[in-house]
């Protein structure tokens, strides 16, 4: 809270007027905000957005606010980045905002606000290597190294409907396993599989 009394900060400011903005048109500035990118948002006012997590592997679970409204919120970050990281060897690396915006933008697009079950984002080089070593799927150059990929399924979502989600955003790589019941989404270049 501001420490002088009937002033606010601007963070104060921005979280207030983007309060009302997206109470009172949020249906209407979906399509705008899902054709931005990660600068375009920081730069202009916009809602907080949220996203649930829970990981298939690890069992934890975040809530977490990661943009503000006027800036992306970097303990939040921090605790995406730890949830997300490489659950084999607990190896970090920054996850890009870009790729927690394109979640945002396909959680509003499937109408909810449920969890993102997670069952890979961060890959170290050795766990990669290992996956690649063991499975056609996993390309040896993966999005994944690089914190910009997840692989996922959107609680009470079928995985085709999140499938076709993901491809009508172009906003980076889609694939789709049925059989593994997962859709792998990017920051990447557009592309399919």
């Amino acid at each position: 809270m501001n420490a002088r009394p009937g002033l606010w900060s601007r963070r104060e400011l921005l979280r207030t007027l983007a309060g009302a903005c997206g109470t009172l048109g949020a249906a209407r500035m979906l399509p705008a905000r899902a054709a931005q990118g990660p600068a375009d948002a920081a730069a202009a006012p916009a809602a907080p957005r949220t996203l649930r997590f829970v990981h298939t592997h690890t069992s934890e679970t975040l809530t977490a606010t990661y943009f503000d409204g006027a800036d992306y919120d970097p303990d939040c970050l921090r605790e995406i980045n730890h949830l997300l990281r490489d659950f084999r060897n607990d190896e970090i690396r920054p996850i890009d905002p870009g790729l927690l915006d394109l979640l945002h933008t396909v959680q509003g697009l499937a109408g909810g606000a449920t969890p993102f079950e997670v069952i890979s984002a961060y890959r170290s080089p050795a766990t990669n290597a290992m996956l690649h070593r063991h499975s056609s799927g996993v390309a040896e150059h993966s999005q994944h190294l690089l914190g910009k990929a997840i692989d996922v399924r959107l609680q009470g979502l079928p995985t085709a409907q999140l499938h076709r989600i993901g491809l009508s955003l172009a906003r980076g790589g889609v694939g789709y396993y049925p059989a593994s019941d997962f859709v792998h989404l990017d920051t990447g270049p557009v592309r399919s599989w």
